[in-house]
């Protein structure tokens, strides 16, 4: 048992570092990139565009939103807005359309969910408002606030030829608590260190829910937007991988969004998360395995990491070393050796979490320091429980594995404008 148990470990340690060691080499290859700070080259022609968001009861936020896009630096003639004001109890339509919107108000409580208000949107676009020629279309959640520079700097990687681009996510309230400021570090390490990495190494990049442009004929191709599991972002990032579109990344473009301040409300998202990851895993891990072999595809081999379940291959390998240790300390005369080895491996498989969490933390914070919108000892606070913060994922991982999830939206309250930023 001892020997077998030693193996065991051994594997499961192998396994990770194998199949996960290349987001290393990510961080490597933006702190190298950083060093040369290339600028992108100005676009050759100004596109038009079509911003499109939906909301569902977020008459408190929609507004500041659609200031923040009216005020772009760019041609305002190149640049509608859209809202699907998606089954409101509320005001939001009529503030939407007071803010110099375009507004459709859509009630269907079968279809539920942001991928179907988003495919009636494109539907009701490409019906009404095709000699309008959008040449692409930006995708916000309400509680955004785009930078004046966001659609310009967009625009220059649109040019360049990518049909569909993310943007660096940033948070208007990373300052609120510790849940923020764990959320909110985790999608500036996203931007940084996972989509910048790819950008600048030629691979897929991942949309991750808002503040991204995709190419009208994109839309057009697919029939409109077929992304309905509970991850649409995630699912339309790896169907792009799994067809071959190059998904792009645009650094200086930079959004800032509303993350929970209650346990309870990260909880539910976090929850919604995880189950959609592990539809999307069901539904493509097939079809991304595919992809790696066939046409050795490095970018269905990131996407498949993204979405495996690589938690629960964590708490599985927890669980076998304490049903041993358990084992161990019943067993006559105790089993001294195997109690250490165990016992061992479960400390080291949550401190090395824990240490690798700080890691990226750390380096993400020091790159990031004056991104960061909140005071230099929170900065510090937040960044040692970021990796608290995550840990509150294995509950979470083991309750999507069972509970029934529906998509549900999430209250947004902080009415900032983008010049409070």
């Amino acid at each position: 048992m001892l020997q077998f148990i030693k193996g065991f470990n051994l594997l499961i340690f192998a396994l990770f570092t194998v199949f996960y060691a290349y987001q290393l080499f990510y961080v490597l290859a933006a702190l190298w990139h950083d060093r040369k700070k290339t600028p992108m080259p100005p676009a050759k022609r100004l596109h038009k565009y079509a911003a499109v968001i939906s909301a569902r009861n977020e008459s408190t936020v929609i507004g500041e939103l659609i200031h923040s896009i009216k005020k772009q630096n760019y041609p305002a003639e190149l640049l509608d807005v859209f809202v699907v004001a998606d089954n409101c109890t509320d005001n939001t339509a009529a503030v939407a359309r007071r803010a110099g919107a375009i507004v459709f108000e859509r009630f269907n409580r079968k279809e539920v969910g942001k991928g179907y208000a988003l495919d009636y949107a494109f539907q009701r676009i490409e019906k009404d408002y095709a000699a309008a020629g959008y040449e692409g279309y930006f995708i916000f959640d309400a509680d955004n606030l785009l930078d004046a520079n966001y659609v310009a700097e967009m625009n220059k990687v649109f040019d360049s030829g990518c049909r569909v681009i993310t943007s660096y996510r940033n948070s208007k309230n990373y300052d609120s608590n510790w849940i923020s400021a764990g959320s909110a570090l985790w999608f500036l390490r996203e931007a940084k260190y996972l989509n910048n990495s790819r950008m600048i190494l030629g691979t897929n990049c991942a949309v991750s829910g808002t503040g991204f442009l995709v190419a009208s004929d994109v839309i057009r191709a697919h029939g409109g937007w077929k992304y309905h599991l509970l991850t649409e972002d995630i699912q339309f990032s790896i169907d792009c991988a799994c067809e071959g579109e190059r998904v792009g990344y645009c650094p200086t473009a930079i959004l800032y969004d509303e993350q929970p301040v209650t346990f309870e409300q990260s909880w539910n998202q976090r929850l919604r998360w995880s189950k959609g990851f592990y539809q999307v895993f069901a539904h493509y891990g097939c079809k991304l395995l595919g992809g790696i072999i066939k046409r050795r595809s490095f970018s269905c081999y990131d996407m498949l990491m993204t979405v495996a379940p690589a938690m629960l291959l964590t708490l599985a390998s927890v669980a076998v070393n304490a049903f041993v240790l358990v084992s161990a300390m019943l067993s006559t005369p105790v089993a001294v050796g195997l109690m250490k080895v165990t016992l061992s491996s479960i400390l080291s498989s949550f401190g090395g979490f824990y240490l690798t969490l700080l890691f990226f933390a750390v380096v993400t914070t020091i790159t990031e320091w004056k991104r960061i919108n909140t005071t230099a000892p929170k900065k510090i606070l937040y960044t040692v429980t970021f990796p608290l913060f995550i840990f509150t994922y294995i509950p979470i991982a083991i309750v999507a594995l069972f509970r029934k999830i529906e998509w549900k939206p999430i209250a947004h309250t902080i009415n900032k404008s983008i010049e409070e930023i």
